[in-house]
C-alpha cells in the first residue's frame, strides 16, 4: 500500500508526517510526503520519500512587517492553485491521502483526492481548530478578533463565511474546470466529518465538537541524532541551563534580550535557538550558546526549562522530557498550549506574546521551583508514546488495505461522538 502524506508549512508541520511515514513504514506500507522544499534534507535523514511542493515556507522572518490582508489573499489563491497543479501526480499510484494544516492547502488537496476517487483524511494538531461549543476557534489569518461577540457557535460561523469568501472562488473555480460540484461549507469540506487529532490526550484532551474526531495521540518521531560536540561542552561546563526559543515564528521586540537577562537573573545560563527569525544574542559572554536544528527530545531532558512560542511540536516533546516551561504564545492554537501547561502545573502561561524583563523574570521563578520540575516530570510519565502507530494502524484501515505484514495490536484509539447542541 501506498499513502500520500501533504502540509505545508514549518518543520513543526513536516515533523509529525514524517514520523508517520516511519511508522507506516514498520508496517510495511510505503508512504511520500508532499511538502515545501524547505524539508528535504530531514525528511532524507529520516529516509522518506519527499516530493517538493509550493514555494519556500521560510520566507524571510526578521525585520520584516507581518503579511496584509491582500497578501494572505494572494497567499491562500496559490496555495489551492498549487494542490490542484502538483498534487495530481503525486498522488498517482497511492491508496488513500492523508493531509495537516492550512485549510487552503487542505480544500484544494481533498478536490485533487475527490478527482482521484481515493481516501482522503484530515488531521490537526489542536482542539481549537475544529468547531466545538467548548473552544472559541483563533481569528482567520489576517483578521482582528471578532468584537462584543462571546457565543463560541457565532464565532465558528463567523470564521466559516469569513473562509468562504477567501477561498469559495478560487476553490470552486478550479472544481469546476475538473467536473466537480461547488463547495460552501469549507469548514465541513476541509476537516470531513471524521477529523483525526493527532495531539496526546493529557495535554489537549478532546471534548466533544460538531464532527465525529478521533484522538490518535501525538505523531513522534524517536530522535536518535547526537548533540553536537560544541553542545555537549556548554552543557558539562555548568549547571542546567535554560533553553529559548521561537520556532519558525518571528521573536517578539527585544525578547531574546530580556529572556537573556531574566535567566541571568535567576543564576542561569542560556541556549538561544536561533530559528527561523536567525536569532542572535546580546553580547559574547560565555555563559550564553546558540543552536541551529538540534536533537531537542535530548537536549530537553538536560535543561532546567523552556521558554517557548508554544508550538504543538515542541510543547510535546518539552512535556514528555519533563522539562519545566515558559510558554510565551504568539498566534493560533499556542494560548491554548500555554493554558494546559499552565493548568498542568508543569509551566507557566506568560500573560501576552510580548514579554518585560518582571513579567518573564517571574515566570521562570515559578517554573525553576522544585514543586513545578516534580510536576513535569510527573506528568512526563503519562504522555503516551504509541499515537503514530494508532494513526497508521487507522490509516491501513481506511485504505481498505492489509499491511504487507501481519500486526498485532492492541492500541485504541479515543473517538468523540458528534456534540448535539
Amino acid at each position: 500500500m501506498r499513502v500520500l502524506l501533504t502540509t505545508y508549512g514549518s518543520r513543526g508541520d513536516v515533523e509529525p508526517l514524517a514520523a508517520l511515514a516511519a511508522g507506516l513504514r514498520e508496517l510495511g506500507a510505503q508512504a511520500r510526503v508532499c511538502a515545501p522544499p524547505d524539508c528535504a534534507e530531514r525528511l532524507a535523514e529520516v529516509g522518506v520519500e519527499h516530493v517538493p511542493v509550493g514555494p519556500s515556507a521560510r520566507a524571510p522572518r526578521h525585520g520584516t512587517a507581518p503579511p496584509t490582508p491582500e497578501d494572505m489573499l494572494r497567499f491562500s489563491a496559490e496555495a489551492i492553485a498549487t494542490q490542484f497543479d502538483q498534487l495530481p501526480a503525486a498522488a498517482e499510484g497511492c491508496d488513500a491521502v492523508v493531509t495537516t494544516g492550512l485549510l487552503p492547502v487542505a480544500i484544494g488537496v481533498r478536490s485533487v483526492a475527490e478527482q482521484l476517487g481515493i481516501p482522503y483524511i484530515y488531521a490537526f494538531h489542536c482542539p481549537v481548530y475544529v468547531p466545538s461549543p467548548y473552544y472559541p476557534p483563533p481569528p482567520p489569518l489576517g483578521e482582528p478578533p471578532a468584537r462584543d461577540v462571546t457565543d463560541i457557535g457565532a464565532l465558528w460561523d463567523r470564521n466559516n463565511q469569513s473562509a468562504y469568501q477567501r477561498y469559495g472562488g478560487p476553490l470552486n473555480d478550479r472544481r469546476g474546470a475538473l467536473g466537480l460540484s461547488p463547495v460552501k461549507d469549507i469548514f465541513r469540506f476541509g476537516y470531513t466529518d471524521h477529523p483525526w487529532m493527532a495531539a496526546d490526550a493529557v495535554l489537549a484532551p478532546l471534548q466533544p465538537t460538531d464532527l465525529d474526531a478521533v484522538q490518535t495521540g501525538a505523531w513522534i518521531l524517536p530522535d536518535e541524532r547526537p548533540l553536537s560536540t560544541e553542545l555537549e561542552a556548554f552543557l558539562s561546563a555548568g549547571s542546567p541551563p535554560v533553553y529559548v526559543g521561537f520556532g519558525s515564528l518571528r521573536a517578539p521586540a527585544d525578547a531574546v534580550r530580556v529572556a537573556v537577562e531574566a535567566v541571568r537573573a535567576h543564576g542561569r545560563r542560556v541556549i538561544l535557538s536561533r530559528g527561523w527569525a536567525d536569532l542572535i544574542l546580546p553580547d559574547d559572554r560565555a555563559d550564553c550558546c546558540t543552536v541551529g536544528e538540534v536533537n531537542q527530545q535530548v537536549l530537553f531532558g538536560r535543561v532546567a526549562a523552556v521558554i517557548h512560542h508554544g508550538g504543538a511540536g515542541t510543547t510535546h516533546v518539552a512535556a514528555r522530557a519533563g522539562a519545566p516551561q515558559v510558554v510565551v504564545p504568539q498566534i493560533a492554537d499556542q494560548p491554548y498550549y500555554a493554558g494546559r501547561v499552565a493548568e498542568l502545573g508543569i509551566g507557566v502561561a506568560h500573560d501576552g506574546p510580548a514579554p518585560t524583563f518582571d513579567s518573564l523574570s517571574a515566570a521562570l521563578g515559578t517554573a525553576l521551583a522544585p514543586g513545578t520540575r516534580a510536576r513535569a516530570t510527573a506528568v512526563a510519565g503519562t504522555i503516551r508514546g504509541d499515537g503514530t502507530r494508532v494513526a497508521a494502524e487507522l490509516l491501513l484501515d481506511a485504505a481498505g488495505r492489509e499491511p504487507h505484514r501481519p500486526v498485532q495490536s492492541s492500541l485504541v484509539a479515543t473517538r468523540q461522538t458528534p456534540f448535539i447542541d
